[in-house]
């Protein structure tokens, strides 16, 4: 049974999101490469909006590695508590920043290698700077992209990682940034995880999961 659309397709597919989320973009606010390798770490499993209302505050606070290492996990802790987890990411952003002073001269690196050492920071992070920070391409799997690709037919895979292989080999190197934003939007806002807006969906003709779920 045919489970993933031909590049033409997914080509097509992307037209027609594009077509109807002009706008797609990152939506964490950040000014820098490090705010945002910050504001991508607080964002697991927490929502955009609740992120920028944290970093808000703290990214007027806090500017630089050196500055948040002057903290007590405690201290970081009540800071950002209102994103979740906050102990585990308190923990992860001071010892990334303590590597980012020792190892990098208190820049964030700019390859997957280097990012990925840093604690907190998987593939998905690491990604999401890179695209967004140092525009290399990249396409961060979050729980909207990988839903949103698989249910479609843009990847046929059961884990993130092959969820990311199968979208770089089926779309164009030069557009997987634009293609990240362009499937998180299409996930938030029409593709949603518990019940999606099939009815007004632009690339429902071409979606797997509306010719077997909703269809049928």
């Amino acid at each position: 049974m045919k489970k993933m659309l031909s590049k033409e397709e997914i080509k097509v597919v992307l037209e027609k999101l594009d077509e109807r989320f002009p706008d797609a973009k990152a939506e964490l606010n950040y000014t820098n490469p490090f705010e945002l390798l910050i504001a991508t770490i607080l964002s697991a499993q927490c929502t955009d909006v609740q992120v920028n209302k944290t970093t808000s505050v703290l990214f007027q606070e806090l500017k630089t590695p050196e500055d948040y290492i002057k903290l007590s996990e405690e201290e970081i802790g009540k800071r950002i508590k209102s994103c979740g987890f906050y102990k585990t990411k308190g923990k992860n952003i001071l010892e990334t920043c303590r590597l980012l002073i020792e190892n990098h001269n208190s820049q964030v690196p700019d390859t997957m290698e280097e990012l990925t050492k840093l604690p907190g920071v998987g593939r998905k992070t690491a990604n999401v700077v890179l695209s967004n920070a140092f525009d290399i391409p990249g396409i961060a799997v979050d729980t909207h992209v990988f839903r949103v690709a698989n249910r479609i037919g843009l990847a046929d895979s059961k884990n993130v990682l092959d969820t990311e292989k199968d979208l770089m080999d089926n779309i164009d190197k030069q557009i997987w940034s634009k293609a990240h934003h362009l499937l998180i939007f299409h996930g938030r806002r029409i593709c949603k995880a518990r019940k999606p807006l099939c009815d007004i969906c632009p690339v429902r003709e071409y979606c797997f999961y509306y010719e077997r779920e909703v269809q049928e």
